[in-house]
């Protein structure tokens, strides 16, 4: 209980140091039983604890918090060539289908980024400059296997929306 105080107070004092507007966080389901150890479903109750935790303390300071889907963050590649092969000796480690080897972690904090900027900038628009944008873009759509990638296409096609 203490380490999960800490943690979340750590993440507030980083997100006011750097003037941060949001805090994006993957949305953890914890309804139903959960599979495996007891050692797990303590870690996944913890994580819950820390956003919520994490959450009154951000508020303070005029932060929001969001969340997004957790399906498939870390299991798509950033750069959109599809799922990642984990190294086997690292598991923190992986290989997209292009042979780039990179971080799992990192790729999918892109990943959740991209997802919350996709939402932002989607639900303001009108209908129609929506569905025009996700037929030149059908990934977003479905925003649950939106990646990096898909963000930067979007954004490519707002620019040449803007330029013409």
């Amino acid at each position: 209980m203490e380490l999960s105080h800490k943690i979340a107070a750590e993440i507030t004092k980083y997100a006011v140091e750097y003037q941060a507007d949001v805090i994006v966080f993957e949305y953890l389901e914890m309804q139903g039983k959960i599979s495996g150890k007891k050692k797990q479903k303590l870690h996944l109750w913890r994580k819950r604890d820390i956003q919520k935790q994490c959450e009154h303390q951000v508020h303070r300071n005029r932060i929001r918090v969001s969340r997004v889907s957790a399906r498939h963050t870390s299991r798509l590649a950033c750069d959109g060539s599809g799922a990642v092969v984990r190294n086997p000796e690292n598991y923190s480690l992986c290989t997209f289908r292009t042979g780039k080897q990179y971080n799992c972690d990192l790729s999918a904090s892109y990943n959740i980024g991209a997802r919350y900027f996709i939402r932002e900038f989607l639900k303001p628009l009108p209908e129609t400059e929506r569905s025009s944008l996700e037929a030149k873009v059908p990934v977003v759509k479905r925003r649950t296997s939106c990646v990096y990638a898909d963000l930067r296409k979007l954004d490519a096609e707002v620019n040449n929306l803007k330029a013409g």
